[in-house]
């Protein structure tokens, strides 16, 4: 049995000694410190260090040590420790999901036990410690105390108080721009000018509690979520809030929110499937704890300029979308209208305007124009708001309205706004219209396998399958299908499952098709006395390691949808699984000015002790230049920049090269829809 080695902070503890991620004192080279709240079963232990195991390695001979203690060893040795067989550290693989996940439920306590008596899943210390424990937010509230002064010194502000209270929000995390703050992720979102180091802002983000009231018990929430504890994202983050749904309707959820807890369910350690689960249970009230990111601490010069600045001198162009436009209106009085209809689009989410109605206040100005999208009102973000939810916004402003608006450059073609929204949808496909050239594995734990069914059949016999996706969706998703009916030939054979991506059918390739055009040809080929259909399943290893409990979740979300659920679609992980030639790319040109950052983060890369990982995007910061442009989401693959592949880079390869790129980047993506709850 393991004694615990770990000793609680002592009380002079200083922000800058203390761990961020197990809150112990340590040095930064050694392995991380927990109090283990029970004795630990020795088939856990590290050889080595005599501590429970942290990122376990397999040898080929069978012996399982933490990382760091193997990697140091094996530094100055070339042998196991235990029965001293030759070993290469490339020689050894990560233990699996089941043992990773068994000591990630070793129960451990606060180490700021004096303050705090909690105890929790080892997983879970870290989210504690940065969202819970009263005594580690103290650390952190006095070390940015001590450095006001200074920072404000050298900006020039006048008082602490113009960098904004942290006491007024209930939980704030402010994130510092020295560099990634854990392995495998970079953050190109907090990166600035060489020349404006002295200047830089800060990140912030508040833990929020929303509250969702459901008529019906069975309603969807209305969001696409991503991420899990068997994904490279680790957190699950909201990528998209459905339009007309339940959280469209309160406007409190936004993209990019980390999902803590659910009714006071913890999500912070547990696979994609199962989040899935607990965001679907059926109840009347939903209590959701997001972490929100609120976008960069502002300097007071940049207040000053943007106050001065004309519109038409914005900093933040938009490469393709156009230019993005700040307009202030002021009223006569409070119930004076502006003079403007908002619409929404069919195809595009937001708010537009529709008109501007003559000798209104809005047509008077001359600023704003048809067609401007709305991104905001009065800080209010309407990126993916609704007019109905603008107008409110609007109707509650005193006396000053702001505008932030997106605007159509000006097209060669005969201009207006009609010819501007048709070039919009004919550009569309050049994003999508282009097979993956990037060779590359899926993330690990993710695989696929193809399945070839051969059959002979009646000509007036159905094959009995419903298909979705199709190059022309929204998403651009394969072909794949939806349902298998007990009526037809496949049902019987019993090969092909729900969720298979349908690759051929006698040797007709279906894997660039919309979805009319695979229809067409399914029909035909079915009329065929023989059949032969080629597909791909894909697997997650958390469904089969972690046992009866995912299988069941997994049967009930894939392999029966609800009958009236026309829109059914696998979850997000299964999509991860998919081999790179079946993927559809899409480019996105981000500008920026150069003391501006992208507003993006990054995970994923290449580490020893897990191998080559893809690069997701996890985090999208608002008020940035990838908020404006609006194309990127949490959960969305970067398979290249600028052309250059990223399969095999790490961190301080793929970094660099984001700090190159000045004002302009390509990034070359891969999207995936998130899971619907």
């Amino acid at each position: 049995m393991a004694e615990p080695k770990a000793s609680p902070p002592a009380g002079g503890v200083t922000w800058a000694r203390v761990c961020k991620e197990c809150g112990q004192c340590h040095d930064g080279r050694d392995s991380h410190l927990f109090e283990y709240q029970d004795e630990v079963d020795d088939e856990l232990v590290c050889h080595i260090c005599l501590q429970p195991l942290l990122q376990p390695m397999d040898t080929p001979c069978g012996h399982t040590y933490c990382f760091h203690c193997l990697s140091n060893f094996l530094h100055d040795q070339d042998f196991c420790p235990v029965d001293r067989q030759r070993l290469q550290l490339q020689q050894c693989r990560a233990s699996s999901l089941l043992v990773r996940n068994l000591l990630d439920k070793l129960t451990v306590l606060c180490p700021f036990r004096s303050e705090c008596q909690q105890s929790m899943q080892r997983c879970e210390l870290q989210p504690h410690l940065h969202n819970r424990c009263l005594a580690f937010r103290r650390l952190r509230e006095e070390a940015e105390r001590k450095k006001r002064p200074s920072w404000n010194q050298l900006k020039g502000s006048k008082s602490d108080g113009d960098l904004a209270d942290d006491k007024s929000t209930p939980i704030t995390r402010t994130c510092q721009l020295s560099g990634p703050s854990e392995p495998g992720l970079v953050n190109p979102a907090f990166e600035e000018g060489e020349d404006d180091t002295s200047l830089r802002s800060s990140l912030v983000a508040e833990a929020t509690v929303v509250e969702l009231l459901k008529e019906d018990p069975d309603e969807d929430l209305g969001l696409r979520i991503v991420g899990g504890k068997d994904t490279p994202l680790g957190n699950i983050v909201i990528q998209e809030i459905v339009r007309d749904s339940l959280a469209a309707r309160d406007g409190k959820l936004a993209p990019g929110d980390h999902i803590l807890e659910v009714n006071d369910v913890s999500l912070a350690s547990i696979p994609h499937s199962r989040a899935v689960a607990v965001l679907r249970q059926s109840c009347s009230r939903v209590r959701l704890t997001v972490m929100q990111e609120k976008g960069f601490k502002p300097r007071p010069e940049h207040l000053a300029q943007s106050s001065a600045s004309p519109p038409s001198q914005s900093p933040n162009p938009n490469q393709n979308h156009g230019t993005i436009i700040q307009v202030t209106l002021v009223k006569r009085e409070r119930s004076e209208p502006l003079g403007i209809k908002l619409i929404r689009k069919s195809e595009e989410p937001g708010v537009f305007i529709l008109d501007l109605l003559p000798g209104g206040l809005a047509a008077k100005d001359g600023k704003l124009r048809n067609n401007d999208k709305v991104l905001g009102i009065n800080g209010q973000d309407l990126r993916h708001g609704t007019p109905e939810s603008a107008a409110q916004i609007i109707q509650a402003c005193e006396m000053r309205v702001n505008f932030v608006v997106m605007r159509l450059p000006d097209l060669s073609e005969e201009g207006g706004e009609g010819q501007s929204r048709g070039a919009r949808r004919v550009q569309e496909p050049q994003y999508f219209k282009r097979r993956s050239e990037y060779m590359k594995e899926p993330p690990v734990g993710f695989s696929s396998q193809e399945k070839t069914v051969s059959l002979k059949k009646e000509p007036r016999h159905s094959l009995g399958i419903t298909i979705a996706g199709g190059r022309d969706c929204r998403s651009r998703l394969p072909i794949y299908i939806t349902s298998v009916q007990p009526v037809g030939c496949l049902h019987r054979d019993g090969t092909i499952k729900t969720g298979d991506v349908l690759l051929s059918i006698n040797d007709m390739d279906l894997t660039h098709l919309t979805y009319n055009e695979a229809v067409t040809i399914l029909k035909t080929q079915a009329a065929q006395n023989t059949i032969t259909l080629r597909v791909i399943q894909t697997f997650a290893e958390e469904e089969e390691q972690d046992g009866e409990s995912s299988t069941r979740e997994d049967m009930d979300t894939l392999e029966g949808p609800k009958e009236d659920d026309i829109n059914w679609a696998p979850l997000w992980t299964r999509w991860l699984g998919l081999p790179s030639y079946i993927h559809w790319c899409r480019d996105i040109m981000l500008m920026k000015t150069n003391c501006e950052s992208w507003g993006f983060s990054i995970v994923g890369g290449y580490e020893e002790s897990r191998g080559q990982q893809p690069f997701f995007i996890k985090t999208i910061v608002p008020g940035t230049p990838a908020h404006f442009d609006g194309r990127l989401k949490c959960g969305d693959e970067i398979v290249a920049v600028n052309g250059v592949t990223t399969v095999g880079m790490n961190n301080s390869s793929l970094i660099p090269m984001l700090k190159l790129q000045k004002n302009k980047v390509t990034l070359t993506v891969v999207s995936w829809p998130g899971s619907l709850v």
